[in-house]
């Protein structure tokens, strides 16, 4: 049976779920909520309008996929299941394992899911007490949903001080930081590993590696991610088992125990040391670059997996085939961000196809027929190639063909994949 599709989100995830779901055979339409300059058949509802996106959804017979985190912790699925509508992701119980990641962290501390060593403050004093006691360099963290940053990586307990001040007393971060974890650090590689599940079963995605830094080599302030590839030779079968029975099933399993049924995308970002997996933290949906090169992969019908996890019946299907080829997503953002940036600049080059690559927009708007940037990550230049190296290549030609005046975007994009087999 041909079925509408209501994508929920406007970035270049949503972009790319979209892309990927209209090669199936049963779809009739794709609709997107509020969209970008990149996406057909865009929807004047903001993805926080719970209200106006279910009637929208059941007045076209939508089945609709949520993109973003904050639609997810605020209920949209709760309130679309208590409509009787078809929607992919999870309640916003469930949705608290990336909403709070104090509870993430105390969830996984009952249920033997190895993380790293981690105390709880709502206090500025205690909070410092405690970093000036360690003998250990810290990751401060915000409680709530930051945007991808309100996590601190600290060298010493200077820096550990000054992130518990921005989130505990100037409030940079809002509600959201009004709790921080100080959490040990950890040092080793980090890969992500992201799963579909119907709240009983969980199928593996394809692995990626993201680069959450702005600059070159790591350096500077944490983004939402500024390229990403897959598959990562950091996470080789072994590993990629010991995750899936560890951390991905087991978080399924104690879920359900709890009382609580995950259904939709279970992202785990892990830090791999010594050869084990420490869980970083948890996200309740796609992750967004990561979702743009394993959309590239996948040779599976991603709606049929979708439909399955709604059902509760993912057990029925075979688990996801991949192409071998690699894929790389090359961030292109504003000049500034994360911090302060232009907008509405002219974007050219749009059309300069190169093959094996496509063009995921994120921050974008489409005015007068001229695509302008709209957001600090505008686009992910997307491709694919029989090695990791040619689609490195793929990637960064086809970006070079893009411009527009505030243009940014790292050059080493994954160097990380090269340098680990050499």
């Amino acid at each position: 049976m041909l079925v509408n599709i209501l994508i929920v989100g406007s970035g270049g995830r949503e972009h790319a779920l979209g892309w990927k779901i209209a090669q199936s055979p049963n779809v009739k339409q794709i609709y997107y909520a509020p969209g970008n300059g990149g996406t057909a058949n865009n929807v004047d509802i903001s993805s926080d309008d719970i209200t106006g996106l279910a009637k929208f959804a059941q007045e076209k017979n939508c089945v609709t996929i949520v993109g973003p985190e904050v639609p997810l912790s605020n209920g949209i699925v709760d309130e679309f299941v208590k409509r009787g509508l078809r929607i992919f992701g999870p309640t916003k119980d469930a949705a608290r394992i990336e909403s709070s990641k104090i509870w993430a962290k105390n969830f996984m501390k009952r249920n033997g899911i190895l993380t790293a060593r981690f105390e709880v403050f709502d206090e500025p004093k205690k909070a410092i007490k405690f970093a000036n006691s360690v003998d250990f360099p810290l990751v401060v963290k915000a409680d709530g949903l930051a945007a991808g940053k309100g996590v601190i990586v600290c060298n010493n307990s200077s820096e550990a001080v000054s992130a518990i001040e921005q989130m505990l007393i100037q409030k940079n971060f809002g509600n959201a930081g009004s709790k921080i974890i100080l959490e040990e650090r950890i040092d080793g590689v980090e890969a992500s590993f992201i799963a579909i599940s119907d709240g009983i079963t969980a199928y593996p995605m394809a692995t990626s590696q993201d680069h959450k830094r702005i600059y070159d080599g790591d350096k500077g302030p944490n983004t939402g991610g500024m390229g990403t590839y897959s598959p990562t030779p950091v996470i080789d079968a072994k590993l990629e088992d010991e995750i899936q029975k560890n951390v991905i099933e087991k978080t399924i399993s104690s879920m359900k125990n709890e009382g609580i049924t995950f259904k939709g995308f279970l992202y785990a970002g892990i830090m791999v040391k010594d050869g084990k997996p420490y869980v970083l933290e948890f996200n309740a949906r796609m992750g967004d670059p990561e979702c743009q090169p394993i959309m590239m992969r996948m040779d599976s019908d991603l709606l049929e997996y979708i439909q399955a996890s709604i059902d509760g019946t993912l057990s029925s299907l075979p688990k996801m085939s991949w192409k071998k080829q690699s894929a790389v997503c090359v961030v292109l953002a504003s000049k500034g961000y994360p911090d302060s940036y232009q907008k509405n600049e002219e974007i050219s080059g749009l059309d300069d196809v190169t093959p094996n690559s496509q063009v995921f927009h994120s921050g974008t708007v489409e005015k007068n027929g001229k695509i302008l940037t709209n957001g600090g990550r505008v686009l992910g230049i997307t491709a694919i190639g029989e090695t990791l190296e040619s689609a490195i290549a793929n990637a960064y030609l086809r970006a070079s063909k893009i411009c527009w005046p505030s243009k940014y975007c790292r050059t080493d994009i994954g160097k990380k994949g090269l340098n680990w087999h050499k």
